[in-house]
């Protein structure tokens, strides 16, 4: 999937759209895509200006939109505007390195368990192959009244 098709899934835009590319998507089970960080990024101008680094929640917000990647086409459909997904839980999470421009951060997640509408993944996140985060979500999604 590139930037466009992530784009009918998802609805953020920039500044917070934060996978450009997944490139591995296995139905029901699991995603692999990718975030590159420029110095650009509107984070780094504030966090930190002299050493930047990307903000731990923003990790977790990009692993959160990988699930929602594979939740949809799981699903096998696009969102509907009368229903309100959102990241309900974040448990167990860890931040081992600091992601800083220049890094290509891998987002991965796998499907752990589904009841209904509540979705818990397993996510991590890596640089060069070591890992930055690891962390457990879990998602519903609610109709809107």
């Amino acid at each position: 999937m590139d930037v466009t098709e992530i784009r009918n899934f998802l609805p953020h835009r920039y500044p917070f759209l934060l996978v450009d590319r997944v490139t591995k998507l296995e139905t029901g089970k699991s995603i692999l895509a990718y975030k590159n960080l420029t110095v650009n990024e509107p984070f780094f101008n504030g966090h930190f200006p002299d050493q930047p680094i990307m903000p731990g929640v923003l990790i977790i917000e990009a692993l959160a939109q990988a699930t929602g990647l594979l939740g949809f086409r799981t699903m096998g459909k696009e969102p509907q505007d009368d229903t309100l997904y959102m990241l309900v839980s974040i448990n167990k999470v860890r931040f081992k390195r600091q992601v800083v421009p220049g890094d290509q951060l891998i987002l991965e997640a796998s499907i752990k368990k589904r009841r209904g509408m509540m979705w818990v993944f397993d996510a991590k996140a890596s640089v060069d192959g070591q890992l930055v985060t690891s962390a457990e979500l879990t998602c519903v999604a609610k109709k809107e009244d």
